[in-house]
């Protein structure tokens, strides 16, 4: 069953009342560390992120999220964090109401020859820490940044 499947059979039993959502979320530097983001139709900038899927490991989940998202193969390296609770809730513009459980990995790009596969992406951009806009979720810019910080976990 896919996410999409899975979300639309709950939908179907609790409306839009809010959801807990596993997730994972990439953190994908280039060569002068400014961050990858992703800019979504009729949302604001986000980290390439999405939900595990039933039967999805986080490591696979991450791998097909950055590439659907961004078109690009990544490497998933170490965790960054760990984050949920009520800052970690988002209600989408149909009313839909979300609370992520979300695991940050860092990643690194294998290849970046493939198309984008969603409908998701408006545009995609390489941010420094001072100039990134808000991203959607409150991921703690230290811990987006800092290749040496201890995992966060919020």
């Amino acid at each position: 069953m896919s996410g999409s499947d899975y979300i639309k059979k709950l939908r179907s039993k609790v409306g839009n009342s809010v959801l807990l959502i596993p997730g994972v979320a990439a953190v994908i530097l280039d060569q002068d560390r400014r961050i990858l983001l992703q800019e979504k139709h009729d949302e604001a900038w986000s980290l390439p992120a999405g939900m595990i899927e039933p039967g999805e490991s986080p490591r696979e989940a991450i791998v097909r999220e950055v590439r659907e998202e961004t078109g690009l193969v990544v490497t998933p390296g170490r965790i960054l964090g760990v984050f949920g609770g009520n800052t970690f809730q988002y209600s989408y513009p149909n009313g839909d109401l979300v609370e992520y459980t979300v695991i940050l990995m860092r990643c690194s790009v294998s290849t970046d020859s493939e198309v984008i596969s969603d409908n998701e992406t408006k545009s995609l951009k390489y941010f420094d820490k001072y100039s990134m806009p808000e991203l959607a979720l409150p991921y703690p810019k230290d811990v987006l940044f800092d290749e040496f910080a201890e995992p966060y976990i919020l």
